[in-house]
């Protein structure tokens, strides 16, 4: 390890690696660091991705895809199904992955590319000179180190502190975070649709999950809003979803986390400092998705970087050519998300019946969400009427 590098990257998840990798590309000298001794681990995450938006980025591996999925079933209170494909030819639309080898290898290429990777790296804070954010502290084995960058980069996670070290507000209220329980379960019928069943009757302010990993396997989870734990454990309700829904099935791995749901924070950048991923709340408030999301803001991440490298410039007024672009087009969806979800935990399940019910004589089955949503509306105006700057 050196202690100078064009751009330091703190968190070696999806959106870290990308930014790495994409830097060490273009001649960058880039230092990856993870706190963790094995990037990938523990899985914190439904590892569902959509297939359109992967291969941008790489090229799908049956080392590290558990399973092809054709779209996504949402289970209304009473059963009620609505099938909706992820593309609209119906065809395999999407994967499972297998985290813990996909991280490893997107890490991995981020090296070949050039940069030094570092597990079991720690930062514990930044070095600023006049303002500027010019590198990091950062423990190793139980030594410290200062280590110089012209840029730094946080893409450490939903419990970022690199941001906080950096003056943003990256504060979350209990309404902004989803608390999550994810279990991986064998000996089940898996299918080949992601499931969501949404509604109180399954868990308050946010939905269930099955996600096939096999045929006969599945990440089975859920999440409660913050708002609305008050005393009940995650782990429990998905315990009494298990023994209704799922009574064979056996429990081989158990994961808890958090994942940021109010959308992202008002500030992604300052000077020598660029927050991607969930560090900056680009998660998906509907869905709590964010691999793709924090693989595309680590590439606009990248970009921006070399740009700086080629100017000399460091400063916000640079860096904020990465704030319009991912707020240009990653942000718009993230905002239409939020307006979603925001009225879907209004909703009684009575309500989210009616909405399923509205799609009785609709073949919804080769549709995506965004297509399923007008249709929706125009059924049910009333109810959905505080979306209407959406459709309208």
């Amino acid at each position: 390890m050196k202690l100078k590098y064009d751009v330091i990257v703190v968190g070696a998840g999806p959106g870290g690696s990308i930014t790495a990798k994409t830097c060490s590309e273009a001649g960058l000298d880039v230092l990856l660091i993870e706190k963790r001794q094995e990037i990938g681990d523990p899985v914190r995450c439904a590892e569902g991705v959509a297939k359109e938006a992967l291969v941008r980025h790489i090229q799908p591996d049956k080392r590290w895809i558990a399973a092809e999925v054709k779209g996504s079933k949402i289970i209304a209170p009473d059963g009620t199904e609505i099938k909706m494909s992820e593309e609209d030819s119906g065809g395999k639309a999407g994967y499972t992955l297998e985290r813990k080898v996909f991280d490893r290898e997107l890490a991995q290429q981020a090296a070949m590319a050039g940069a030094e990777v570092m597990v079991k790296t720690r930062a514990t804070g930044l070095i600023r000179n006049n303002g500027c954010i010019t590198g990091i502290n950062a423990m190793y084995m139980g030594e410290t180190y200062e280590i110089k960058a012209d840029i730094v980069v946080g893409a450490d996670g939903v419990e970022s502190k690199v941001g906080r070290w950096g003056g943003i507000d990256t504060s979350l209220k209990p309404a902004d975070i989803d608390t999550r329980a994810q279990f991986l379960v064998s000996n089940i019928e898996a299918g080949e649709y992601s499931k969501f069943f949404m509604g109180e009757k399954y868990t308050p302010g946010g939905y269930v999950w099955i996600f096939p990993k096999g045929p006969n396997t599945a990440n089975v989870g859920l999440g409660i809003l913050g708002s609305k734990c008050g005393n009940i454990r995650p782990i429990t309700l998905l315990e009494n979803f298990m023994k209704t829904y799922l009574p064979n099935g056996k429990i081989i791995e158990i994961v808890v986390g958090g994942v940021p749901v109010g959308g992202p924070i008002k500030q992604t950048v300052a000077d020598g400092l660029i927050l991607v991923g969930d560090a900056a709340r680009q998660s998906d408030p509907l869905t709590g998705g964010g691999i793709i999301n924090a693989m595309d803001a680590g590439k606009i991440a990248a970009e921006v970087c070399i740009k700086a490298k080629e100017k000399g410039d460091f400063s916000v007024r640079t860096l904020n050519e990465y704030e319009n672009r991912w707020r240009a087009t990653i942000g718009t969806q993230l905002s239409k998300s939020l307006k979603v979800k925001n009225l879907l935990i209004k909703l009684s399940d009575e309500q989210l019946n009616q909405l399923a019910h509205s799609l009785a004589e609709i073949d919804t089955s080769k549709m995506p969400l965004p297509k399923v949503l007008p249709i929706l509306f125009k059924k049910n105006p009333k109810l959905l009427w505080e979306l209407r700057t959406l459709f309208i």
